[in-house]
Protein backbone atom coordinates (compact mmCIF):
# COMPACT_ATOMS: atom_id res chain seq x y z
CA UNK A 1 0.00 0.00 0.00
CA UNK A 2 1.48 3.12 -0.98
CA UNK A 3 0.94 6.39 0.45
CA UNK A 4 0.07 9.72 -1.41
CA UNK A 5 2.21 12.74 -0.71
CA UNK A 6 0.98 16.02 -1.83
CA UNK A 7 2.74 17.76 -4.78
CA UNK A 8 5.00 20.45 -3.95
CA UNK A 9 4.91 23.97 -6.26
CA UNK A 10 7.82 23.02 -8.77
CA UNK A 11 10.52 25.53 -7.92
CA UNK A 12 10.33 27.54 -11.04
CA UNK A 13 7.07 28.46 -10.63
CA UNK A 14 8.27 30.13 -7.46
CA UNK A 15 10.83 32.23 -9.24
CA UNK A 16 7.79 33.87 -11.14
CA UNK A 17 6.11 34.86 -7.87
CA UNK A 18 8.33 38.25 -7.17
CA UNK A 19 7.53 39.19 -10.80
CA UNK A 20 3.69 38.63 -10.59
CA UNK A 21 3.29 40.59 -7.24
CA UNK A 22 5.60 43.71 -8.70
CA UNK A 23 3.30 43.50 -12.18
CA UNK A 24 0.01 43.24 -9.69
CA UNK A 25 1.13 46.17 -7.91
CA UNK A 26 2.37 48.20 -10.15
CA UNK A 27 -0.34 47.42 -13.23
CA UNK A 28 -3.36 45.44 -12.55
CA UNK A 29 -4.21 47.33 -9.15
CA UNK A 30 -3.87 51.00 -10.77
CA UNK A 31 -6.10 49.35 -13.71
CA UNK A 32 -8.59 48.06 -11.12
CA UNK A 33 -8.38 51.52 -9.66
CA UNK A 34 -9.13 53.15 -12.35
CA UNK A 35 -11.92 50.90 -13.50
CA UNK A 36 -13.86 51.37 -10.29
CA UNK A 37 -13.64 55.33 -10.83
CA UNK A 38 -15.02 55.11 -14.13
CA UNK A 39 -18.65 53.51 -13.00
CA UNK A 40 -18.54 55.20 -9.71
CA UNK A 41 -20.03 58.41 -9.46
CA UNK A 42 -18.72 60.88 -7.11
CA UNK A 43 -19.21 61.03 -3.52
CA UNK A 44 -21.30 64.42 -4.17
CA UNK A 45 -23.69 62.75 -6.42
CA UNK A 46 -24.40 59.92 -4.21
CA UNK A 47 -21.18 57.63 -5.39
CA UNK A 48 -23.52 55.09 -6.87
CA UNK A 49 -22.70 53.17 -9.77
CA UNK A 50 -22.84 54.02 -13.19
CA UNK A 51 -22.12 53.65 -16.56
CA UNK A 52 -22.81 57.33 -17.54
CA UNK A 53 -18.97 58.16 -17.85
CA UNK A 54 -18.84 55.46 -20.55
CA UNK A 55 -22.13 56.57 -22.40
CA UNK A 56 -20.85 60.10 -21.82
CA UNK A 57 -17.64 59.40 -23.86
CA UNK A 58 -20.02 58.58 -27.17
CA UNK A 59 -22.40 61.82 -26.28
CA UNK A 60 -20.09 64.62 -25.98
CA UNK A 61 -18.55 65.47 -29.26
CA UNK A 62 -15.40 65.94 -28.99
CA UNK A 63 -14.34 62.30 -27.45
CA UNK A 64 -15.01 61.01 -30.76
CA UNK A 65 -13.50 63.77 -32.78
CA UNK A 66 -10.47 62.99 -30.81
CA UNK A 67 -10.59 59.07 -31.19
CA UNK A 68 -10.93 59.58 -35.02
CA UNK A 69 -8.14 61.93 -35.29
CA UNK A 70 -6.34 59.74 -32.81
CA UNK A 71 -6.33 56.59 -35.55
CA UNK A 72 -5.56 58.76 -37.88
CA UNK A 73 -2.02 59.82 -36.89
CA UNK A 74 -1.68 56.50 -35.52
CA UNK A 75 -2.75 55.38 -39.20
CA UNK A 76 -0.62 57.43 -40.73
CA UNK A 77 2.32 57.47 -38.78
CA UNK A 78 2.41 53.22 -38.77
CA UNK A 79 2.23 53.19 -42.75
CA UNK A 80 5.06 55.74 -42.63
CA UNK A 81 7.19 53.60 -41.02
CA UNK A 82 6.20 50.40 -42.45
CA UNK A 83 7.60 52.43 -45.93
CA UNK A 84 10.73 53.33 -44.32
CA UNK A 85 11.60 50.69 -42.06
CA UNK A 86 10.92 47.83 -44.82
CA UNK A 87 13.46 48.64 -46.88
CA UNK A 88 15.84 49.19 -44.48
CA UNK A 89 15.48 45.97 -42.26
CA UNK A 90 16.30 44.15 -45.79
CA UNK A 91 19.22 46.22 -46.47
CA UNK A 92 20.30 44.61 -42.97
CA UNK A 93 19.47 41.28 -44.27
CA UNK A 94 21.92 41.60 -47.37
CA UNK A 95 24.75 43.87 -46.52
CA UNK A 96 28.12 42.08 -44.31
CA UNK A 97 28.34 41.96 -40.74
CA UNK A 98 30.11 45.27 -40.09
CA UNK A 99 27.59 47.19 -41.77
CA UNK A 100 24.99 45.35 -40.12
CA UNK A 101 25.98 46.24 -36.96
CA UNK A 102 26.32 50.34 -37.90
CA UNK A 103 22.93 50.08 -39.02
CA UNK A 104 21.72 48.19 -35.93
CA UNK A 105 23.54 50.95 -33.82
CA UNK A 106 21.95 53.78 -35.86
CA UNK A 107 18.71 51.94 -35.29
CA UNK A 108 18.96 51.81 -31.46
CA UNK A 109 20.57 55.10 -31.45
CA UNK A 110 16.77 56.58 -30.50
CA UNK A 111 16.99 54.73 -27.67
CA UNK A 112 19.83 56.07 -25.97
CA UNK A 113 18.76 59.54 -26.57
CA UNK A 114 16.05 61.06 -24.04
CA UNK A 115 12.77 61.63 -25.48
CA UNK A 116 12.52 65.62 -24.67
CA UNK A 117 16.02 66.00 -25.91
CA UNK A 118 14.53 64.02 -29.35
CA UNK A 119 11.23 65.94 -29.49
CA UNK A 120 13.22 69.42 -28.90
CA UNK A 121 15.85 68.91 -31.59
CA UNK A 122 12.34 67.89 -34.18
CA UNK A 123 11.11 71.31 -32.45
CA UNK A 124 14.03 73.27 -34.18
CA UNK A 125 14.06 71.54 -37.24
CA UNK A 126 10.54 72.20 -38.15
CA UNK A 127 9.93 75.56 -36.05
CA UNK A 128 8.80 78.40 -39.15
CA UNK A 129 13.04 79.77 -40.03
CA UNK A 130 14.67 76.16 -39.26
CA UNK A 131 15.91 73.66 -42.03
CA UNK A 132 13.28 72.39 -43.25
CA UNK A 133 11.26 75.50 -43.82
CA UNK A 134 14.10 77.14 -45.03
CA UNK A 135 14.66 74.24 -47.54
CA UNK A 136 10.86 73.66 -48.36
CA UNK A 137 10.86 77.82 -49.21
CA UNK A 138 14.23 76.86 -51.72
CA UNK A 139 12.12 74.59 -53.93
CA UNK A 140 9.21 76.97 -54.34
CA UNK A 141 6.60 76.22 -51.41
CA UNK A 142 6.36 78.96 -49.55
CA UNK A 143 6.38 79.50 -46.11
CA UNK A 144 4.93 76.32 -44.59
CA UNK A 145 3.83 75.40 -41.10
CA UNK A 146 5.13 72.45 -39.54
CA UNK A 147 5.04 73.18 -35.90
CA UNK A 148 1.23 73.23 -34.61
CA UNK A 149 -0.08 71.38 -37.36
CA UNK A 150 -0.56 67.28 -37.68
CA UNK A 151 2.26 67.10 -40.64
CA UNK A 152 4.62 67.70 -37.93
CA UNK A 153 3.42 65.48 -34.98
CA UNK A 154 3.67 62.72 -38.00
CA UNK A 155 7.26 63.73 -38.90
CA UNK A 156 8.28 63.51 -35.55
CA UNK A 157 6.27 60.40 -34.20
CA UNK A 158 7.56 58.44 -37.45
CA UNK A 159 11.00 59.14 -36.53
CA UNK A 160 10.34 57.76 -32.68
CA UNK A 161 8.69 54.62 -33.23
CA UNK A 162 10.87 53.80 -36.28
CA UNK A 163 12.62 51.20 -34.41
CA UNK A 164 9.95 49.42 -33.41
CA UNK A 165 9.58 48.89 -37.08
CA UNK A 166 12.66 47.40 -38.18
CA UNK A 167 13.11 45.56 -34.90
CA UNK A 168 10.51 43.03 -35.46
CA UNK A 169 11.06 42.76 -39.64
CA UNK A 170 14.62 42.78 -39.07
CA UNK A 171 14.18 39.45 -36.95
CA UNK A 172 11.42 38.39 -39.72
CA UNK A 173 13.09 38.78 -42.32
CA UNK A 174 16.81 37.71 -41.04
CA UNK A 175 15.11 33.72 -40.77
CA UNK A 176 13.50 33.61 -44.32
CA UNK A 177 16.24 30.88 -46.26
CA UNK A 178 17.27 33.10 -49.41
CA UNK A 179 17.62 29.47 -50.89
CA UNK A 180 13.53 29.93 -51.64
CA UNK A 181 14.05 32.78 -53.51
CA UNK A 182 17.09 31.00 -55.87
CA UNK A 183 15.00 28.04 -56.41
CA UNK A 184 11.82 29.82 -57.68
CA UNK A 185 14.11 32.25 -59.72
CA UNK A 186 15.83 29.18 -61.49
CA UNK A 187 12.16 27.87 -62.25
CA UNK A 188 12.04 30.82 -64.09
CA UNK A 189 10.26 33.28 -61.95
CA UNK A 190 10.82 37.14 -62.29
CA UNK A 191 12.23 39.04 -59.12
CA UNK A 192 8.68 40.38 -58.13
CA UNK A 193 6.80 36.98 -58.46
CA UNK A 194 9.66 35.38 -56.07
CA UNK A 195 9.28 38.57 -53.52
CA UNK A 196 5.60 38.46 -53.62
CA UNK A 197 4.44 34.78 -53.98
CA UNK A 198 7.48 33.54 -51.55
CA UNK A 199 9.65 36.85 -49.48
CA UNK A 200 6.82 38.59 -48.20
CA UNK A 201 4.49 35.72 -47.14
CA UNK A 202 6.69 34.54 -45.07
CA UNK A 203 7.85 37.93 -43.43
CA UNK A 204 4.21 39.10 -42.65
CA UNK A 205 4.55 37.71 -39.27
CA UNK A 206 7.21 40.45 -38.70
CA UNK A 207 5.52 42.84 -40.43
CA UNK A 208 2.00 42.49 -38.71
CA UNK A 209 4.03 42.39 -35.31
CA UNK A 210 5.31 46.07 -36.05
CA UNK A 211 2.31 47.63 -37.33
CA UNK A 212 0.34 46.33 -34.40
CA UNK A 213 3.73 47.67 -32.09
CA UNK A 214 3.53 51.48 -33.70
CA UNK A 215 -0.10 51.62 -33.94
CA UNK A 216 -0.65 50.75 -30.73
CA UNK A 217 2.20 52.91 -28.87
CA UNK A 218 0.81 55.55 -31.55
CA UNK A 219 -2.78 55.92 -29.60
CA UNK A 220 -0.62 56.98 -26.35
CA UNK A 221 2.02 58.80 -27.56
CA UNK A 222 1.44 62.67 -25.50
CA UNK A 223 4.97 64.33 -25.30
CA UNK A 224 5.46 65.06 -29.03
CA UNK A 225 2.17 66.04 -29.97
CA UNK A 226 1.90 68.23 -26.62
CA UNK A 227 4.92 70.05 -28.07
CA UNK A 228 5.09 69.83 -31.82
CA UNK A 229 1.02 69.83 -32.01
CA UNK A 230 -1.71 72.31 -31.43
CA UNK A 231 -4.63 72.26 -28.64
CA UNK A 232 -6.59 72.05 -31.80
CA UNK A 233 -5.58 69.36 -33.17
CA UNK A 234 -4.79 67.65 -29.64
CA UNK A 235 -4.70 63.70 -29.19
CA UNK A 236 -5.94 61.33 -27.19
CA UNK A 237 -3.96 61.76 -24.54
CA UNK A 238 -3.61 65.52 -24.49
CA UNK A 239 -7.60 65.18 -23.66
CA UNK A 240 -6.68 62.40 -21.10
CA UNK A 241 -4.57 65.08 -19.38
CA UNK A 242 -6.95 67.61 -19.49
CA UNK A 243 -9.70 65.96 -18.22
CA UNK A 244 -7.29 64.85 -15.14
CA UNK A 245 -5.50 67.96 -14.73
CA UNK A 246 -7.68 71.11 -15.96
CA UNK A 247 -10.99 69.89 -16.02
CA UNK A 248 -10.66 66.95 -12.43
CA UNK A 249 -12.86 64.75 -14.45
CA UNK A 250 -11.63 61.58 -12.87
CA UNK A 251 -14.82 59.40 -13.77
CA UNK A 252 -14.51 60.39 -17.39
CA UNK A 253 -10.83 60.17 -17.67
CA UNK A 254 -10.41 56.76 -16.29
CA UNK A 255 -13.52 55.54 -18.70
CA UNK A 256 -11.25 57.25 -21.95
CA UNK A 257 -8.51 55.19 -20.71
CA UNK A 258 -10.26 52.07 -19.96
CA UNK A 259 -11.64 52.54 -23.72
CA UNK A 260 -8.39 53.03 -25.14
CA UNK A 261 -7.16 49.52 -23.34
CA UNK A 262 -9.79 47.26 -24.71
CA UNK A 263 -9.00 48.93 -28.59
CA UNK A 264 -5.47 48.05 -27.64
CA UNK A 265 -6.03 44.57 -25.97
CA UNK A 266 -8.23 43.76 -29.18
CA UNK A 267 -6.01 45.06 -31.69
CA UNK A 268 -3.45 42.91 -29.81
CA UNK A 269 -5.22 39.89 -29.74
CA UNK A 270 -6.16 40.39 -33.80
CA UNK A 271 -2.61 40.22 -34.09
CA UNK A 272 -2.19 37.16 -32.30
CA UNK A 273 -4.47 35.62 -34.35
CA UNK A 274 -3.30 36.74 -37.74
CA UNK A 275 0.02 36.00 -36.50
CA UNK A 276 -0.51 32.62 -36.56
CA UNK A 277 -2.29 32.10 -39.52
CA UNK A 278 0.59 34.32 -40.83
CA UNK A 279 3.09 31.55 -39.75
CA UNK A 280 1.22 28.60 -40.77
CA UNK A 281 1.34 30.58 -44.10
CA UNK A 282 5.15 30.45 -44.00
CA UNK A 283 5.17 26.57 -43.05
CA UNK A 284 3.62 25.90 -45.94
CA UNK A 285 4.84 27.95 -48.17
CA UNK A 286 8.44 26.84 -46.94
CA UNK A 287 7.43 23.11 -47.58
CA UNK A 288 5.55 23.80 -50.63
CA UNK A 289 8.73 25.40 -52.08
CA UNK A 290 11.02 23.09 -50.99
CA UNK A 291 9.20 19.78 -52.73
CA UNK A 292 9.52 22.28 -55.50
Amino acid sequence: MTTSHPRRPRAAWLLLVPALALLAGVLLLPLGQSFVRSIQTPPSAGGTWSLDSYAHLFTDGVTLTVLGRTAATAFVVTVVAFALGYPYAYLMTRVGGTTRAVMLVIVLIPFWTSVMARNFAWLTILQRGGPVSTALSWIGLGDVQLVGSPIGVTIAMSQVLLPFMVLPLFSSLGGIDRRLLLATRGLGSTPLAAFWKIYWPLSRGGVVAGLILVFTLSLGFYVTPALLGSPQQSLIAQLLAQRTTQLLDFAGASALGMLVLVVTLVLVWWANRVGGAVSAIGVVATSGGTRS
